[in-house]
């Protein structure tokens, strides 16, 4: 049986330590079998944020790389909440995705299947979800995406 992590293995991906929190919250929260994870953002390996508007400075193809790289921090996150075993995921329940967008952009879902292309690749159907991708005038730091996700869980074996 493939695991969530072969598959990341397979797909050359390795997943950082999730980053602090830039406000008074925390990554993420369980409440009962269910996982809470907060806002991440497209953070690189180094250290440094994708930025822009999409729509202006930034064009849907690297929006799309920017939610897929937001959901490598989700994922991440998500490792850190269950003890560093993501077969435990049962579902991924619901994405939001926010873009900052210039007020003409409609291409808010192809942006954010980056992400969910990527949870799909990494969890199977488990990585299925319902999702809302919505456009905001502004995003903390001026990042390009942020996403945040509710995810079911198994028990521990």
């Amino acid at each position: 049986m493939t695991t969530p992590e072969d598959r990341l293995a397979a797909l050359g991906i390795v997943l950082p330590t999730p980053a602090r929190p830039i406000g008074n919250f925390v990554n993420w929260v369980r409440d009962g079998d269910q996982i809470f994870l907060s806002g991440q953002g497209p953070l690189q390996a180094d250290g440094t944020l994708r930025k822009g508007k999409v729509g202006a400075e930034i064009g849907v193809e690297q929006a799309y790389q920017d939610a897929r790289l937001t959901g490598i921090n989700l994922l991440a996150v998500l490792r850190e909440a269950t003890d560093g075993d993501l077969s435990r995921v049962r579902r991924v329940v619901k994405l939001l995705g926010m873009v900052n967008a210039v007020a003409h952009f409609t291409d808010h879902p192809k942006v954010i299947n980056g992400c969910s292309d990527l949870l799909i690749e990494v969890l199977g159907d488990a990585g299925r979800h319902a999702r809302s991708a919505v456009g905001f005038a502004s995003l903390p730091n001026n990042i390009s995406v942020e996403i945040e996700a509710v995810v079911s869980l198994r028990d521990a074996a």
